[in-house]
């Protein structure tokens, strides 16, 4: 079901997770629980999932994870702001160590100038720690390869916040 490298990070994630005790939530946007559904696809992955969000609408955003109208009115849903107040909302509202959140426009429409199709912001938290953000450019390569591509980014972030 999974490009071979997605199931490959995903499986580590959850074998060092696991090692760890951690526990990890995801918010997603554009990837729609991709993110989450890479995650569980992995047998064992239910002593790591606390739970994923999937806050497509600006509505979702502010009511499941805290994401304030203000921070959407003045940045727009695809911003660092929104990403970061969607990560600390989802450690918020988990008992996770960790979380990764997705904002971004996949296409094939809905780009402008100052935010173009390919646009992605992410950012993962550690509870009580680091906080990180990426925003990414990966251009109008096709809604399916944008949303893969954020999976891989968002793993890679979960993975460098697990070993830190």
């Amino acid at each position: 079901m999974w490009p071979a490298d997605i199931e490959q990070a995903a499986s580590r994630l959850i074998s060092d997770f696991a090692a760890r005790g951690l526990l990890v939530a995801t918010a997603e946007s554009c990837t729609g629980g991709l993110i989450v559904g890479a995650l569980t696809e992995i047998a064992g992955s239910s002593a790591v999932v606390d739970r994923g969000f999937v806050t497509y609408s600006n509505e979702a955003k502010t009511a499941l994870l805290g994401v304030r109208p203000e921070t959407l009115s003045a940045h727009g849903a695809v911003s660092e702001e929104t990403a970061l107040e969607m990560v600390q909302g989802a450690l918020a509202a988990s008992r996770a160590d960790c979380a990764v959140a997705v904002t971004g426009i996949a296409g094939p429409a809905g780009g402008s100038p100052e935010k173009p199709v390919g646009l992605v912001h992410l950012a993962a938290a550690r509870r009580h720690g680091r906080t990180s953000h990426r925003a990414m450019r990966y251009g109008a390569i096709g809604r399916h390869e944008i949303r893969l591509a954020t999976v891989r980014t968002a793993l890679q972030m979960l993975d460098e916040l697990g070993t830190g």
